[in-house]
């Protein structure tokens, strides 16, 4: 069974966390700050870390951008705001997901459960194969992306992101479809999480950012 680090200062929080996942049968250890964290990490490999970001002591913030110079174990950020900055910032340094504070304990097992799948089904079917698009390539097995040989600097969901809209090339895909297929579970709240992460990518595209059309009132689709 997975095991997961919970990194959060307020005890109320990781004991309601730890009830949750030790019922799904996960194992499960905790950390009061980010310094305490970080030591753990250092001893302790993790399928998963759902990390608060306003911490004392050093914030999660801090401790992602560590934990990216040496693993990419998924992460899960928690936080008490929820602007949209905020949530890009967080997913620029590699996050996986979000949750705002209060959040709904099976909110947080179902968005868990979606990822440690995800992981799971990559590590068991590896895919060899390479889509190309004149010049953009993607290579769907070392989970790449290229544009004119030059690789781009995206974050896992990105990834997840671009290699959907490309499979379903020339297909209006609504946002719920997008958060059902690459987020993987029925999305808790607002929707614009999609838009927030369409707009990172197509920052990232340079000369392709317009193979991305939004549809309005719809959603997106891939369209070259």
């Amino acid at each position: 069974m997975a095991k997961i680090l919970v990194v959060d200062d307020e005890a109320g929080i990781r004991d309601i966390i730890k009830e949750y996942l030790q019922f799904e049968g996960y194992e499960y250890n905790e950390a009061a700050n980010g310094m305490e964290a970080l030591d753990i990490l250092k001893k302790e490999d993790f399928d998963l870390v759902v990390l608060d970001i306003m911490m004392p002591k050093l914030d999660g913030v801090t401790v992602l951008k560590e934990m990216r110079k040496t693993k990419a174990t998924p992460v899960i950020m928690l936080t008490a705001r929820g602007e949209e900055y905020d949530k890009l910032f967080g997913f620029e340094l590699g996050a996986d997901d979000y949750v705002v504070k209060p959040f709904s304990p099976r909110e947080l097992m179902a968005r868990i459960k979606s990822i440690l799948k995800r992981v799971s089904a990559e590590q068991a079917s590896p895919v060899v194969n390479q889509l190309i698009f004149d010049q953009l390539v993607i290579d769907v097995a070392a989970r790449d992306i290229y544009i004119d040989g030059e690789k781009l600097n995206v974050t896992p969901k990105e990834f997840d992101l671009l290699l959907y809209l490309c499979r379903n090339k020339n297909i209006v895909l609504s946002r719920n479809q997008i958060l059902a297929e690459v987020w993987g579970y029925d999305f808790f709240g607002d929707d614009r999480t999609v838009d927030t992460h369409i707009k990172m990518l197509r920052s990232s595209m340079g000369q392709y950012r317009d193979v991305i059309k939004t549809v309005w009132g719809i959603g997106y689709k891939f369209e070259l």
